[in-house]
């Protein structure tokens, strides 16, 4: 019960005390697990790629759904 009193204040304290919780921070960006500059690299290669290759798709998706509403509306012939 004291221990988890304690814990609780140490919390509200952290929660009013600007660098505790600075300090705080500091210590959770210590346990992140960060990507490799190779891995960064290569994720953004395959987001550009993914993203050129999602708007050719919707290109040629565009150009057949307006290839198609011409002919049946027959405009433009």
């Amino acid at each position: 019960m004291v221990a988890e009193n304690l814990k609780q204040q140490r919390i509200e304290m952290a929660k009013l005390n600007p660098f505790k919780f600075l300090q705080e921070v500091r210590q959770e960006t210590n346990k992140v697990t960060w990507p490799s500059r190779k891995e960064t690299g290569i994720t953004t290669a395959m987001v550009f790629v993914f993203a050129a290759l999602a708007a050719v798709f919707f290109l040629l998706a565009d150009q057949v759904i307006r290839l198609v509403v011409t002919l049946v509306l027959g405009i433009g012939a």
